[in-house]
């Protein structure tokens, strides 16, 4: 896993929650695990919730979902997109 992340990502600090996993998968001394109280997880947190919210093939595999590797992956570009533009224009 850890190897298919971005190289510019690698580099980057990250943090998680203290699930073993993540330790053994990121534990290349740029990683901390954190509790929730320390507020730097919020922001995926925020994210990964806003995707349930907006795209319904997140939440239930009844009612849409994608069949292809390819449309999940167009879906979600669509929406980051549209969604940073509809940020761009608030400010």
């Amino acid at each position: 896993l850890w190897e298919r992340v971005p190289n510019d990502y690698q580099q980057c600090h990250t943090y998680s929650d203290f699930w073993e996993a993540y330790e053994k998968t990121l534990g290349t001394g740029k990683h901390s695990s954190v509790g929730k109280e320390t507020g730097q997880t919020a922001h995926i947190e925020r994210w990964n919730n806003t995707l349930r919210q907006r795209i319904s093939r997140y939440v239930r595999r009844t009612l849409s979902f994608s069949k292809t590797d390819y449309m999940h992956y167009g879906v979600t570009k669509l929406f980051i997109i549209n969604y940073n533009n509809e940020m761009s224009t608030r400010i």
